[in-house]
C-alpha cells in the first residue's frame, strides 16, 4: 500500500498558517495589570512559537540600563544578566544598535568575546534577540536561546519578528494599567491620609493635604509614602 504524502504548503497557504498562528498568541497575550504576569506569558509563548528556541526571556529597559523581568530559570536570569553586566550581547545590541541579532554559533562568533564565553560555558550555543519597542519607544528586549548550534534559521527571525511585534504591544499596554493601577492607590491611599488629619485636626480637606505635604517633604520621603506610613499607623 502506497503511503500518500500531503503536499507542501504554498508560499500563501503558510503566510495564512503563520497569520493565524501569530493572532492565537496575540489573543493569549492580552495586557494584564501584572506586568511580570504578562513577561511570563510572552516568554512561555515565544518558548513553543519561535523555531528552535529552547528557553526565552524579556529585559526591560529603564532609564538607560536594562533589568532581567520575570526570568523563567536561574539560567535565563543568569544570560541575561551577564549581557547587561558586560554591556555586550544579542540582548543589548537588539536594544541599542539592529532590531534582530541572530547568532549561530557563540563559540564561534566573535562579537561579544566575554558574554560568548559565559553563555558556551553555561551549555547554550545561539541566540536569537529582537528589540520590543512600540512607535512611541523602545521597551527591552526578547531573547530566545538554544543549547544547539544552527538552531535559530530565516524562518525561526521571520517568525520571531512577528512575535515580538505583538509582544511589544502587550508589554506596553501592560505597563500602562499597571502605571494607572499605581496612580489609583496613590489616590485612595492619600484620600484616606487626608480624611485621618482633617479627623485628627478639625481641619478642611485643603488644609489636610497641606500637611500632608508639608510632613512628606520635612521627612524627605515621598508624599505617597508619608500618605501611606499615616494609614498604616492609625489602623494599628
Amino acid at each position: 500500500m502506497t503511503e500518500e504524502l500531503t503536499p507542501a504548503a504554498e508560499p500563501g497557504q503558510q503566510g495564512a498558517a503563520l497569520a493565524s498562528a501569530l493572532s492565537k498568541v496575540a489573543r493569549s497575550l492580552e495586557p494584564e495589570p501584572d506586568v511580570d504576569r504578562t513577561v511570563e506569558q510572552i516568554v512561555a509563548a515565544a518558548a513553543i512559537t519561535v523555531p528552535g528556541a529552547e528557553q526565552a526571556g524579556v529585559s526591560f529597559l529603564d532609564s538607560g540600563r536594562m533589568r532581567s523581568v520575570a526570568p523563567s530559570n536561574d539560567l535565563v536570569a543568569n544570560l541575561d544578566q551577564w549581557q547587561h553586566e558586560l554591556r555586550e550581547g544579542p540582548c543589548v545590541d537588539a536594544v541599542f544598535d539592529a532590531p534582530v541579532y541572530l547568532t549561530r554559533d557563540l563559540a564561534l562568533d566573535e562579537r561579544w568575546p566575554r558574554f560568548s564565553e559565559l553563555a558556551v560555558g553555561a551549555g547554550i550555543r545561539s541566540m536569537l534577540s529582537f528589540r520590543l519597542f512600540t512607535s512611541t519607544r523602545v521597551i527591552g528586549a526578547l531573547n530566545h536561546y538554544s543549547s544547539l548550534p544552527d538552531a535559530f534559521d530565516s524562518e525561526a527571525e521571520r517568525i520571531g519578528e512577528l512575535f515580538a511585534a505583538h509582544a511589544a504591544i502587550a508589554l506596553a499596554g501592560s505597563r500602562g494599567l499597571e502605571q494607572l493601577q499605581n496612580a489609583l492607590r496613590t489616590r485612595d491611599v492619600i484620600g484616606m491620609a487626608k480624611g485621618i488629619l482633617m479627623q485628627r485636626n478639625g481641619v478642611g480637606p485643603d488644609r489636610a493635604f497641606e500637611i500632608l505635604v508639608e510632613a512628606s517633604q520635612h521627612a524627605n520621603i515621598k508624599l505617597r509614602d508619608a500618605a501611606q506610613w499615616l494609614v498604616d499607623e492609625a489602623s494599628r
